[in-house]
């Protein structure tokens, strides 16, 4: 199991909102099919086929607990998951 998915099984599965590197969330949801642009410190998250928007602001270089929070209800609702061909 590689870096990345034992990232997505943590924020879905631990139950914990808190210690989530910034940097490892942004390419989670880009190893997920996620595209990225940035304005300011808002790094703004869309995909096709997901109606909601994601928003990650950095706090002390880790993800703010509402917004993990966020992630893993899209990640869940949509069932995203990583792709094998993707390196991880």
């Amino acid at each position: 199991m590689g870096k990345y998915a034992k990232l997505l099984d943590r924020v879905l599965y631990s139950g914990k909102t808190t210690g989530f590197k910034f940097n490892a969330v942004c390419k989670l949801l880009l190893l997920l099919g996620f595209h990225q642009r940035i304005k300011g410190g808002h790094h703004i998250f869309t995909r096709p086929g997901v109606y909601e928007i994601i928003n990650l602001q950095p706090k002390s270089g880790q993800v703010k607990v509402y917004q993990l929070e966020q992630v893993r209800d899209i990640i869940t609702r949509y069932g995203l998951e990583l792709n094998d061909d993707k390196q991880v």
